[in-house]
């Protein structure tokens, strides 16, 4: 049975067990309403078995929990946290388990700390600890991790067994009883005690033992064994001190160990001590005494050795204290930092704060200071200006301060408390001046206590005697360097520039730039900048950085950084005061401007009026605007004076007062200003002033729309011819035309570009169609030509009707008036000269078939793509119209590209169909126009034979030259028939060119070669030979005009020769003269090899070599040029000289003329044979 009782002895509460109940313990389960605070729950173990859990608040549910047989019998419990409850089995089993109703009956943690058996478990809620003991050791867990073993104790020579364990209060004492009846105590943690002397540090490690250490310098750490548990630990530069109440010991730290020196006793119970060099200050009772460590060390007077303070009449209270190289810096209760000065002997400096300094640290030099006072704000002290900074976000719980050892650091320090660590740094020269920020905070383990701070490395004293090393978060950038030295550095920084990795996030960069101007590094920022390409601020800082001045230098610092108020007064305390101004006037800020230039510059105040006017006017504050503008006058700046009365003629205007600015604009030079007028006038309805503006200002088209718009038409009728605007003209002209006034009307219109408008008028209102026809011709408008077919309809004159109805695209209406009217023919002229559709063509074509009108039929069958049809009926045309229909039909089977029709065309040609052969040039014309290049060749030799047969030569020439080219661009080889044809032709062509010249020699040569060609020459064999006599008599050449006569003389020559020369050739071969000059040679453009210059066959290569098309010559390499229009080659010095005398090609007929030439210096392209083989 349970039974629970009030403090009266009445009972509250009873229950039953089935068991035997031991262990009861008072306690508060978890629960979702946590309405209450009190120990509401009864814990109470049943039958060793089980743990019984009695709600008082609900005695009708209680909770009964088993646990697993294998775990043996429940030795003890323990409540600890939030409702947990650790329970210990006699197996050497431990549990952990929640009350939390949710999770009741849930093992939160399990373990066997213990083989054999688990005779007790205690648990610490100071520390945080548990401990189990069993077989003979204790086991300590962490309640944070319990998986974590924090700490095993053996005890080997207790072999009867272990009792029962407990912890004090304050978890600093583990006590345990054992079978044998005795009693182990355990110091589980120290008393924190440390202190800091530069980079040295001494703390307790055991209760009479004190290690001195030097991490930085990587010295071996000395411990010293004392004779007493210290309350306080000083460490000096060579010596320690520990003490209790009232004394203190002081042991030399030296190289061969560590030495007792001596025990001081003081006046009063000590509080704390410092010590450095030569000297020791100890605070007790609201004093501060300063000693000697070692008195043999100065030989000085008596008075150097010890000194109390403060002094007797001073009735001040020393709360706290601090010794450096050369100061003893004490704090008092009436809010005085006192520095005396140890060298001296002597008070250097003093600080009044308004309350009470609590705690001071100085930094390792006593140069600054920072204090806490009894409100618990921090401040930084600089006494060597005797200034005071307050630390921001001070929190109030801070216990101590470190300044950073680290040289580089000097303006580092941390504040920390029990939790964190506050990281601070005073900035000395900033664009604002001295200021302490906050850098970030970093966690602290638990029971850690900082002792050194040297580079982001923080060294804390634990509980346990053990020193720890923590990186503070605002130094986490160091961890990857911390052991890398400055050659490692380099080496680094010059494989990041080689591979580079160099940070590219521009806002970074931005933002390092920025810091340096905060913290005027002019000369980093400029290379900052320089990286990140601002040429602007490289250039604007390479400006400032030779000043010396600092308010100046931070003034454009801070105007740099935006931060313009402050740039205000920094430049307004520099000895250049006017910058302020002129930064203010860079900035718009007009306000300020003229406030500043009231003070600094009064000339300046028009200039700033006037821009700060034309701002004013951008917002729309008109009155201000105006007033400033009239502020702005000078009276001896021209320029500026005029934009000022041009703003004082606007604002005057808009303000309503509208004689005053339009006067004020008429009499102002600037046409733009009466245009900027004229606007805001014409906005505000007054049309009147508006356009006299205008008008004056030589704006023609907005003063006449605006005299419109108030019907002044005889204003607008002066303005006219000034005028460029058609839709000025167009609303005059219909004016004109409501009066009736169509000639006035008609002008405007066309000025107007209105051509319907003008065509109507021309036909409805002054009759003068030819006028309307002329410009539909000329603008070819739609809906005019539409209006000039129905006046001509009108007039029954059908054909210019349908003519202009085509030009306006109704084809159909004009097809249908071409039928109704028989006028389908001149339908028919109109519409195939006009871009028309594929069913217009069908519809004249099938017109044309109905009417039998074969040719006209075909025509359009051809033009809609319908080549069959088209075909049949220029086949069947008349006799007539035989040679055109033929061309035509050629021009059908060639668009068309189908042998079928092509096959018929041919019959029809060969004169299968109706037995009548058709001249050889239409087969010519339809292989050409089918591209059939081969058997066009052949045909045209055919063709040219028959010319020559005829005497027609140079018909001939040119129906080889065509094929020959058309041949060469499509890439053909070119028959070698038809070139010594073409060759042959030309240099009969050429005979003429030359005799007519007077050049006989080079007649000559081309008769000679046409001459031994004579066969091809039938009709004119006679007169041909009988020129070549006479030429080459001529030229010289007496041997083969004797040749040339003698051939003459055979009788079926001998009765043509013409009857004026035949008695002298006679005479030349009766008397035969075989003297000849001889022919120049030249070399071959192929191998070099000479021969005469007239040859076209070379014999040393077998090449046939091209000819001059001037000369009849053979080419030579270096006088090549070719015609720019057949691409045939001529002598450049030869085709020139001809050039002279005549305008044309002689090959191709082309005109020319001499500046057309251009000499070819590599001719490589030309001897490339075109010609078959």
């Amino acid at each position: 049975m349970i039974t629970v009782s009030n403090q009266e002895g009445d009972t509250i509460r009873q229950t039953s067990v089935r068991y035997e109940p031991s262990n009861m313990q008072f306690s508060m389960m978890k629960t979702d309403e946590r309405t209450s605070a009190t120990e509401s729950t009864i814990s109470v173990v049943v039958g060793k078995k089980t743990l019984f859990l009695f709600n008082l608040n609900e005695p009708d549910n209680p909770v009964d929990l088993e646990f697993q047989q294998c775990y043996g019998n429940i030795v003890c419990y323990s409540w600890y946290g939030d409702g947990y409850i650790m329970i210990g089995f006699t197996s050497g089993i431990f549990v952990v388990i929640s009350t939390y109703i949710r999770e009741i009956g849930q093992e939160i943690f399990q373990a066997r700390d213990h083989k054999d058996n688990l005779t007790s478990i205690a648990v610490s809620q100071t520390l945080n600890k548990a401990a189990t003991c069993g077989d003979n050791c204790i086991k300590i867990h962490d309640l944070a991790e319990l998986k974590d073993m924090y700490a095993i104790i053996n005890l080997d020579d207790e072999n009867k067994g272990l009792g029962t364990l407990s912890w004090t209060d304050d978890g600093q004492l583990l006590a345990l009883s054992t079978q044998r009846g005795s009693l182990h105590v355990f110091l589980t943690k120290l008393p924190v005690l440390g202190d800091a002397c530069s980079t040295r540090i001494a703390y307790l490690t055991s209760l009479l033992e004190v290690t001195v250490a030097n991490p930085v310098e990587g010295q071996l750490p000395i411990v010293v064994s004392v004779d007493v548990e210290p309350n306080f630990v000083a460490v000096g530069i060579y010596h320690l001190a520990v003490g209790m109440n009232n004394r203190a010991w002081f042991y030399v730290l030296g190289e061969n160990g560590v030495k007792k020196l001596k025990d001081v006793e003081y006046l009063g119970t000590v509080a704390s001590v410092c010590l450095h060099s030569d000297y020791a200050a100890a605070l007790f009772e609201g004093k501060v005494q300063l000693h000697l460590i070692e008195s043999k060390i100065l030989d000085a007077q008596e008075e150097r050795e010890t000194r109390l303070f403060p002094a007797v009449d001073d009735k001040c209270r020393i709360l706290c204290h601090a010794l450096t190289g050369d100061f003893l810096i004490y704090g008092t209760d009436t809010g005085v930092i006192q520095y005396f000065y140890v060298e001296d002997w002597q008070f250097v400096d003093d600080y009044r704060h308004p309350v009470s300094v609590k705690k001071i640290f100085p930094d390792p030099n006593g140069t600054r200071l920072v204090f806490i006072d009894e409100k618990s704000d921090g401040f930084v002290y600089c006494p060597v200006n005797g200034t005071t900074y307050e630390i921001p976000d001070f929190s109030p719980t801070i216990k101590g301060v470190l300044w950073e050892n680290w040289p580089m650091d000097k303006g580092v320090f941390v504040a920390y408390d029990d939790d964190k660590v506050y990281t601070y740094v005073f900035h000395k020269g900033t664009i604002q001046g001295s200021k302490v920020i906050l850098a970030g905070g970093t966690k602290i383990p638990f029971s850690h206590k900082p002792l050194l701070l040297y580079n982001g490395e923080l060294t804390c004293q634990t509980q346990s005697g053990k020193i720890n090393n923590i990186y503070l978060g605002t130094h986490s950038f160091l961890h990857s360097l911390k052991n890398v030295g400055p050659n490692e550095l380099r080496q680094m920084l010059a494989q990041t520039l080689m591979l580079k990795r160099i940070l590219n996030d521009h806002a970074a960069w931005n933002e390092l730039a920025r810091a340096c101007l905060r913290h005027m590094e002019v000369d980093f920022a400029i290379r900052v900048y320089r990286k990140i390409g601002n040429v602007g601020m490289v250039m604007s800082l390479e400006g400032i950085k030779g000043i010396e001045e600092y308010n100046l230098l931070a003034g454009h610092l801070a105007m740099f950084t935006e931060d313009f108020s402050l740039a205000e007064d920094l430049y307004l305390a520099s000895s250049c005061p006017v910058a302020a101004l002129e930064m203010r006037r860079d900035l718009l800020h007009w306000d300020s401007a003229l406030q500043l230039a009231k003070r600094l510059a009064p000339d300046q105040i028009p200039f700033i009026s006037k821009e700060y006017a034309v701002q004013l006017e951008v917002m729309g504050d008109y009155v201000n605007a105006l007033a400033h503008y009239e502020k702005g006058i000078t009276g001896d700046n021209k320029e500026h004076d005029e934009v000022c009365l041009a703003g004082v003629a606007q604002m005057s205007i808009r303000m309503g007062d509208i004689r005053r600015g339009v006067n004020q604009a008429l009499r102002h030079p600037s046409r733009v200003l009466k245009r900027e007028c004229g606007a805001i006038l014409e906005n505000m309805k007054q049309f009147s002033e508006a356009a006299q503006l205008y008008e004056k200002g030589l704006y023609y088209d907005k003063a006449a729309s605006v005299y419109i718009r108030c019907k002044n038409w005889a204003k607008v009728g002066e303005l006219l011819p000034h005028v460029s605007s058609p839709k000025i003209h167009l609303q005059y002209a219909k004016a004109k035309e409501a009066d009736g006034r169509y000639k006035e009307a008609v002008v405007a219109y066309e000025n107007a570009k209105q051509w319907n408008s003008v065509i109507r008028i021309y036909l409805d209102h002054l009759n003068s169609p030819e006028k309307a026809v002329s410009i539909v011709r000329e603008t070819q408008s739609l809906d005019g030509a539409k209006m000039v077919a129905r006046f001509f309809l009108q007039l029954g004159d059908y054909g210019s009707a349908i003519q202009f109805l085509v030009m306006s695209k109704c084809n159909n209406e004009a097809f249908t008036l071409a039928q109704q009217h028989n006028k389908m023919e001149i339908y028919a002229d109109i519409i195939g000269s006009e871009d028309t559709t594929n069913e217009d063509y069908q519809s004249i074509a099938l017109y044309f078939e109905g009417e039998k009108q074969h040719f006209q039929a075909g025509k359009f069958f051809l033009l809609c793509g319908q080549y069959s049809r088209a075909l049949k009926h220029f086949l069947k045309c008349s006799s007539s119209e035989d040679n055109v229909a033929i061309e035509m039909a050629i021009e059908t089977v060639g668009q068309a590209k189908d042998e079928l029709l092509t096959s018929q065309l041919i019959d029809h040609l060969m004169g299968e169909t109706d037995g009548m052969p058709k001249d050889a040039k239409y087969l010519f014309r339809l292989y050409m126009a089918l591209k059939k290049y081969q058997e066009a060749s052949r045909t045209a030799i055919i063709i040219a034979r028959e010319e020559q047969s005829a005497g027609k030569y140079r018909n001939a020439h040119d129906v080889l030259f065509s094929m020959y080219a058309e041949l060469k661009s499509q890439k053909i080889k070119i028959p070698s028939e038809m070139a010594a044809n073409l060759m042959i032709l030309h240099s009969y062509v050429l005979v003429k060119i030359h005799v007519k010249n007077g050049d006989h020699m080079k007649g000559a040569r081309m008769l000679i070669r046409v001459a031994n060609n004579i066969s091809k020459f039938p009709s004119h064999i006679v007169p041909i030979l009988t020129s070549t006599v006479i030429e080459c008599h001529r030229a010289g050449l007496k041997n083969s005009a004797f040749s040339f006569a003698a051939m003459l003389m055979r009788p079926e020559y001998r009765n043509k020769i013409d009857a004026k020369y035949k008695r002298k050739i006679e005479a030349m071969v009766r008397r035969p003269d075989t003297s000849e000059t001889e022919e120049a040679t030249t070399p071959c453009p192929f191998c070099d090899f000479l021969l005469p210059e007239y040859e076209l066959l070379c014999p040393g290569c077998k090449n046939n070599i091209p000819y001059c098309i001037a000369t009849g010559r053979h080419m030579l390499k270096d006088d090549w040029t070719v015609c720019p229009h057949c691409d045939f080659p001529a002598l450049y010095s030869e085709f020139e000289t001809m050039l002279n005398t005549a305008s044309t090609c002689p090959m191709c007929s082309e005109k020319l003329n001499s500046a057309q030439l251009k000499k070819i210096p590599d001719c490589t392209q030309y001897l490339r044979t075109e010609v078959e083989q």
